[in-house]
């Protein structure tokens, strides 16, 4: 039996990686090498916990919000559809943009907004609060997200996309790049780190297309 294909939709996370103005980079300090003379290699990493292809959890956009290590995994794993949504840079991606039918509960969309994750533009796309609530309530889609860094303008502080999803109780998935990615329906793996109290947490997302062994 022929091996599935893995779209690795993740990001290299690097020195290099954009991150929004204002938060931490990645830096990665290494304490032994062996290049160096030492017995092994060991290093340690510093980073905002929303870099690269990362899930945000409630207590990041919600007062009194579950932390990372209280989510279910469930909405991280399971059949996922990739969404073409082209020349959405600059503003809200709408019902109107989805010219398909939505067929599995977890959505990503493909706006190609953001084209490169170690340059950062303030302009990329994001989603409509209506567009979330249509998801949910009419389709069933319990996991949302996009090839950008956030679900909501870069600019805003009303989060009203993040609102929609928490009203909800929806999962997001930002960052992730989907180039190369033909629209339609793959297995999600994107399963956070358990790190408690955090407001967010770093994935390796992957999108498999066939069955799994």
């Amino acid at each position: 039996m022929a091996e599935p294909r893995i779209y690795d939709i993740s990001p290299v996370i690097s020195p290099r990686i954009a991150v929004f103005p204002g938060d931490t980079p990645f830096t990665r300090d290494v304490l032994l090498s062996i290049e160096g003379g030492s017995h092994l290699d060991l290093s340690t990493i510093h980073t905002t916990v929303h870099v690269g292809a990362h899930t945000d959890a409630p207590s990041h956009y919600l007062g009194g919000g579950s932390t990372m290590e209280h989510r279910s995994l469930h909405p991280y794993l399971g059949r996922c559809q990739v969404v073409d949504v082209p020349n959405t840079r600059g503003r809200c991606v709408t019902r109107a943009d989805v010219g398909v039918t939505i067929d599995a509960p977890r959505v990503l969309f493909h706006t190609r907004s953001f084209p490169d994750p170690d340059t950062w533009n303030a302009d990329f796309a994001a989603l409509d609060p209506d567009l979330i609530a249509w998801l949910h309530d009419e389709c069933g889609v319990r996991l949302v997200g996009l090839d950008t860094p956030s679900i909501d303008p870069s600019t805003s502080k009303t989060l009203d996309a993040h609102t929609a999803v928490a009203v909800r109780d929806m999962a997001i998935l930002e960052g992730v790049v989907l180039t190369g990615v033909p629209a339609g329906c793959y297995t999600l793996l994107a399963l956070p780190l358990k790190l408690e109290g955090a407001d967010a947490s770093p994935v390796r997302a992957v999108l498999v297309d066939g069955p799994l062994g």
